[in-house]
Order: structure tokens, then C-alpha cells, then sequence
């Protein structure tokens, strides 16, 4: 197909779903920072849409472009009234001087990528800390995000906060990865399932980290990697294929996968539903247990759940692998934990959580 209309047809199908998304705003509860989550993703759909327009120049005639300039500015304008509808105490728009008139955004000079301030949500300051005040307004909106304004959540999550449980949207990434972090209970909201393109938890320590939420709506991670990782509950959620646990010790996880692979892991605790057998190497004192049933979703069979057929790739001798056993149901942490405990309580901080769920190990 010719990339001119290639690109053409690509534009009107953005347009068609940004389209939808601005329409689904009223319904969206402005409840825990839900309908600003929402409209972020469309800011950057709306900032990754005008990118892209740029990139296509040098194959769309000038008379294409305008087109589609006009109809990025009508996505904005629709967007602005939107949000001024449901949130009428809104202190940003978007400044009609950047995107009122037609741009040419195949012209260098009109190129965002080359002049990342163009786009900022607040041209009057650069300061990172009054550019963080204008992403945590609620239900407010302000100009197209540049490439550069793209949220740092493990930045966001290493700040102080009064709150026990963090719920970061991840709502303007494409991929999950939480990382050095400590003492935190980070839940995903559903909002993170635009961001399940992959996943990894790379060097946390004293951490209650649950993905179930956003992994269970359709959304499951292709791949998940967890590394050095110590004292921590990981509720990792639904994995469509491997998960690679390296480095874990005095841990509970709580997995769906195809396929597990488990390395120089020592006091590991994990809570399993999986199609094929787990692997360990170089591992001590692991237990297996069923996945809880509050995790479960629906159309996983429970035959089809070889969480007990554990295969020890250092253990090359006749008879069981020292080195693994499976939790009896009295070891196994009761349901009620799961629903009551796990998801946080009032004013119980990460370090109370994990002692009821028996972390560290007695």
C-alpha cells in the first residue's frame, strides 16, 4: 500500500478512537484521580498522533498535512470543552496560539521533537517542580505533553507521601517497571492496563507490589521479569507467557503464567497457577501452593495447574529435590488475608502488612 494513504487511513482510525475516548470522559469517575488518569491518556494519544504527523512529511503533500492539523486542533478543542463540561473549576487549557492556526508540522521549525518546550503544560515556567504541580492537578488539562514530559513513576514513587497504599496510574506508559524502590505498598490501578506491554521489578526490598488488577482485565503482561528482590509480597498477576524470578529471597509471589523459571532464589514462597512445569535452579527453601482463589479468573482450569510438578535442574539424583516442597493447606495463608489484608487497611503501614502475611519467614 502506498505510505501516503497507509498513513491516511492509520490518522482516521486515531482520530475515530481519540474520538471515543474524549466522548467516555463524563462517565468516568472522578474518584481517586480516575478521570484525570483518563484524560492524560489522551493527551499523549493526541501529542503521540501530532508526532507522528511530523514523521510522515517528507510523504504527505502540504495541503495532507493542514488536513490533519486542523483535525488534531479539533480533537483539542473537543477535548478543552469536554473537560470544561465535567470540571468546570478547570484552570488549564490548551493555548489556542500553539495548535489554533494552522501549523505545518513538516516545516523543522514546527517540528515538537526539535523544540520539546513547544508542548509543554505550562509555558510560562521549566521548573520540574512547577511541571509536576501541573500533572498532579486534578481534573485539570493543560497543553500536549512533549516527549520529555512523559511521567517518571519510579521518580514519582521514591517522593514522600502521607498515603499508606500508592496507587500509580501508569497511565502514560507503555510498560510496567517498578525499580529501587523500599517500604512502599504500590497497587496498580486498572489504568495501568494500557501499560502491560511488558513488566519487571527490579531491586525492591520491604515492598507489597499487586498487579492483579490491571492484568486481569484482558490485559495480561507477554512477559514478566522480577529481580533482587527481598522481604516483599509480589501479587504479580496474569502472564500470557515466561516469567523469569532471579534473585528472590524471603518473598511470597503470587503468579499466573504459561511458564516459570526460578534462579538462585532462596525462602521463596509462591502461590502458583501454571500450564507447564516450574523450573528452580540454584534454589533453597522453596514452597509451592495453589494460586488463592480471589486471583483466579475465569477459564483457567484448574487440571490444566501443574504448580506441584516442579522440576529441580540441580537436583540430578533419584527421589525428591530437597530444595522445594509444596505449603499443606494449614501453612497456606488463609483466603481472607488476601481479600482483607493485602489490599491494605487504614492506617496499617507496608511493614505491618507483610508481618501478617509472615514476612520475613519464622
Amino acid at each position: 500500500m502506498d505510505p501516503k494513504q497507509k498513513f491516511y487511513r492509520h490518522f482516521q482510525d486515531s482520530v475515530a478512537e481519540l474520538q471515543e475516548q474524549i466522548d467516555e470522559l463524563e462517565a468516568v469517575s472522578a474518584v481517586a484521580g480516575e478521570r484525570q488518569e483518563a484524560i492524560d491518556h489522551v493527551l499523549a494519544g493526541i501529542s503521540k498522533l501530532q508526532h507522528e504527523v511530523s514523521d510522515a512529511a517528507e510523504f504527505t503533500p502540504s495541503y495532507d498535512r493542514k488536513q490533519y492539523s486542523d483535525n488534531i486542533k479539533s480533537l483539542s478543542d473537543k477535548l478543552n470543552e469536554t473537560v470544561a463540561r465535567v470540571t468546570p473549576r478547570s484552570r488549564f487549557q490548551f493555548k489556542r496560539s500553539s495548535i489554533g492556526a494552522h501549523v505545518d508540522m513538516g516545516a523543522p521549525e514546527n517540528d515538537p521533537r526539535l523544540h520539546p518546550g513547544s508542548l509543554s503544560r505550562n509555558t510560562q515556567s521549566s521548573s520540574g517542580e512547577k511541571h509536576q504541580e501541573a500533572w498532579e492537578s486534578d481534573d485539570t488539562v493543560g497543553d500536549l505533553p512533549s516527549v520529555a514530559a512523559i511521567r517518571d513513576y519510579n521518580a514519582e514513587l521514591s517522593q514522600p507521601s502521607t498515603q499508606f497504599v500508592r496507587k500509580p496510574s501508569f497511565s502514560m506508559a507503555r510498560n510496567i517497571g517498578i525499580a529501587n524502590q523500599s517500604h512502599l505498598h504500590i497497587i496498580l490501578p486498572s489504568s495501568a492496563a494500557r501499560a502491560t506491554a511488558s513488566g519487571s521489578l527490579t531491586d525492591l526490598k520491604w515492598c507489597i507490589v499487586d498487579m492483579s488488577v490491571p492484568t486481569a482485565q484482558g490485559k495480561p503482561f507477554p512477559g514478566l521479569a522480577l529481580r533482587n528482590i527481598s522481604n516483599s509480597l509480589i501479587v504479580a498477576g496474569h502472564v500470557n507467557g515466561p516469567v523469569h524470578i532471579t534473585g528472590v529471597a524471603d518473598s511470597i509471589i503470587v503468579v499466573t503464567a504459561r511458564q516459570v523459571r526460578i534462579h538462585e532464589c532462596k525462602n521463596v514462597d509462591i502461590y502458583l497457577h501454571c500450564t507447564s512445569h516450574p523450573i528452580i535452579e540454584d534454589c533453597t527453601g522453596m514452597r509451592f501452593a495453589q494460586l488463592p482463589k480471589c486471583y483466579s479468573i475465569e477459564g483457567e482450569s484448574p487440571k490444566e495447574n501443574q504448580w506441584d510438578q516442579v522440576d529441580d535442574f540441580k537436583w540430578l539424583k533419584a527421589g525428591q529435590s530437597p530444595n522445594w516442597t509444596t505449603l499443606s493447606d494449614a501453612e497456606a495463608l488463609d483466603e481472607a488475608l488476601w481479600t482483607n489484608v493485602v489490599p491494605g487497611q487504614p492506617g496499617v503501614s507496608v511493614e505491618e502488612t507483610l508481618k501478617k502475611v509472615g514476612i520475613p519467614r519464622q
